[in-house]
């Protein structure tokens, strides 16, 4: 716009805001003679303007903007950028001498045609101001505005200017949507530079992964065994696992990185007495504690970070019926006889006996309620009696149906849900009960099968989703919020024995031996792999799965047969599948502690060509 123009527009304008003014005066003479003089104003919204006098109150006033804030704006805008008006004009002449101002500096703003300017300083560090329509905001406030995109959402408006660009690709944006998909939670944001790449390397992690847990490329382990020793009993934590056999050895393993400090954990019995060790009843692990109870009624208590002799050594009178670790801190929680014993070390770390509780049948199921702050609580079923175990009180009944036994266990942060076997005269149906631990009372009752639920997993599962197996071969998906089943799967023929799912996929362990992977979005099977024991331990997560085969019977058989095919038949597997292959190639070879036998070198292949030996 030329100078003549802008005179033109100037000299227009004008004489329109003279002919309002007199006409307002010509219609309100007596009230204006009343009233106090007051300075003129422009007209308000309640008024009827037109031409460019309603383009300039539009503009200005910025409608649908907090008139506070934008007065405030505009006047420290006007007092740093422009001279102050001129003394003798009229409140129209400000505005038009306003408008133009801003017009002619919007202008400048504009991109010219010509050469790309030369790269300078980082344009976050000069911009502070941002053009949001037909206002200012300052840059942090942007910020808070585009914090409540999706990766997509900043993407479209990364495209709107090279303001906007520079906000939507702001790393405080980028780090916070890693957060929330999870990824690197123990990161802060100074540890990278390029948040939006990161994000996009996790996504494409995130995608190989689920593409190999699909078709099933990956690689697979299996542990190398005790010879002469069968295995009793299987536990894993994030991708650490202990295994007890009758021999009375317990050995771990961490399949992360395939080098322990302690593959064996010691006992404190005499080396003398080769063969005279108690079988391993129960194993238990965390990040930092591993825990065994022997036949005997003894139970050790190691710590990982320490080394492979036991901190600490419990015994009871009988037999140890079930064992008890937290996953989040030391506490630990066993049942021998009619008592239930829970054990934490304190504040000088020597462990002793946190609470003991006295029940009135034999323990079949424990577990400890993750989460509960100073106070450790656990949840026992005995029978047909359902205890809520809490160490500052003394036991309370939680559920009691006389004639109807327990036959599985779970809990969480603040539920518990266990299976129920309907019998007597009026038959209801074997059932899923969920409780409320905080009010004690229950919350759903969940299926109506005719096989015994075998297990149930409430922990793993996605918010208000339950997963569980019956003995009636099928895997059901419950929904907590209207205690219906979602999906039911025909799974085993022998009966579900183990089950987890994530937020796609279900793997379920069977008492046949085979261990299936679906996707139950699709309703459809993946894959599947079988062994000869039945499934007794299965734990899986993003890139990783752990099972565990354990036989039904305590004694070696055809001990004249080579050591392999003797473990293969009748001493149990533990099998550790590894589905970041990239990853594995380049941190270790094959571990020495994997089976002894020779497998078929490489990384890349299905995993139902891992297992040559079916048909021995």
């Amino acid at each position: 716009m030329d100078d003549h123009s802008l005179d033109e527009f100037r000299r227009r304008w004008q004489e329109e805001l003279a002919q309002a003014q007199a006409q307002r005066k010509r219609r309100r003479p007596e009230a204006a003679e009343r009233r106090p003089r007051r300075p003129e104003v422009v007209p308000g919204r309640g008024e009827q303007a037109s031409g460019y006098l309603a383009l300039a109150q539009g503009l200005l006033e910025g409608a649908g903007r907090p008139p506070a804030a934008r007065a405030a704006r505009q006047d420290a805008a006007s007092r740093s950028r422009s001279p102050p008006a001129r003394e003798g004009a009229g409140g129209g002449e400000q505005l038009v001498d306003q408008l133009i101002r801003d017009l002619v500096s919007g202008r400048r703003l504009l991109p010219r045609p010509g050469p790309a300017p030369a790269p300078g300083p980082d344009p976050r560090n000069e911009m502070d101001d941002v053009p949001f329509f037909d206002i200012q905001l300052p840059y942090e406030l942007a910020i808070n505005i585009f914090q409540y995109l999706d990766r997509k959402d900043l993407g479209r408006c990364a495209q709107v200017s090279k303001t906007w660009k520079v906000i939507a690709e702001d790393e405080v944006l980028w780090y916070r949507l890693c957060q929330q998909e999870g990824h690197l939670p123990e990161s802060s944001i100074s540890d990278y530079s390029c948040w939006k790449l990161i994000l996009q390397e996790c996504r494409a992690k995130e995608h190989m992964l689920r593409t190999n847990w699909k078709n099933r490329k990956g690689a697979v382990s299996e542990l190398e065994h005790i010879p002469d020793a069968v295995l009793c009993d299987v536990h894993s934590h994030d991708g650490v696992v202990i295994a007890g056999y009758t021999s009375g050895d317990v050995r771990v393993w961490d399949t992360r990185t395939w080098d322990y400090i302690a593959p064996f954990l010691e006992s404190e019995y005499e080396e003398d007495e080769p063969g005279m060790q108690p079988y391993v009843s129960f194993v238990r692990i965390n990040s930092s504690l591993a825990v065994a109870a022997y036949e005997d009624g003894f139970l050790n208590i190691w710590d990982l970070r320490t080394g492979k002799y036991p901190i600490h050594r419990f015994e009871h009178d009988a037999r140890i019926q079930a064992l008890a670790l937290s996953q989040e801190d030391a506490t630990v929680a066993t049942a021998s006889a009619f008592d239930v014993v829970m054990l934490c070390p304190n504040e000088e770390g020597y462990w002793q006996i946190a609470a003991e509780f006295e029940v009135q049948k034999l323990v079949d199921y424990l577990e400890i309620v993750p989460d509960t702050g100073r106070y450790p609580v656990a949840v026992a079923t005995a029978g047909d009696l359902v205890y809520l175990l809490k160490a500052e009180d003394s036991a309370r009944t939680l559920h009691y149906v006389y004639g109807q036994p327990v036959t599985c266990l779970d809990v969480s942060s603040n539920q518990a849900a266990f299976g129920v076997k309907s019998l007597g005269w009026v038959y209801e149906g074997n059932k899923i009960l969920v409780y409320s631990l905080e009010a004690e009372r229950c919350l759903s009752k969940l299926g109506n099968a005719l096989g015994d639920f075998t297990c149930v997993n409430l922990r793993d599962s996605p918010p208000n989703l339950m997963v569980s197996g019956n003995m009636d071969r099928r895997v059901r998906i419950h929904d907590l919020r209207t205690d219906k089943i979602t999906l039911s799967l025909s799974a085993h023929q022998l009966g579900v024995s183990a089950v987890q799912m994530d937020d796609w996929k279900i793997v379920s362990g069977g008492e046949e031996g085979l261990v299936s992977v679906w996707d139950y979005r699709m309703n459809q099977k993946l894959w599947e792999v079988h062994s000869r024991h039945p499934v007794r331990h299965l734990s899986f997560n993003s890139h990783s799965l752990i099972t565990a085969n354990v036989p039904y019977e305590r004694v070696v058989r055809s001990a004249d047969l080579d050591g392999f095919s003797t473990h293969r038949r009748h001493r149990g597997l533990v099998h550790a599948y590894e589905f970041a292959v990239d990853q594995l190639a380049f941190q270790s070879a094959l571990p020495i502690c994997r089976s002894s036998c020779v497998t078929t070198a490489g990384y890349n292949y299905d995993l139902a060509l891992a297992f040559p030996y079916d048909s021995i």
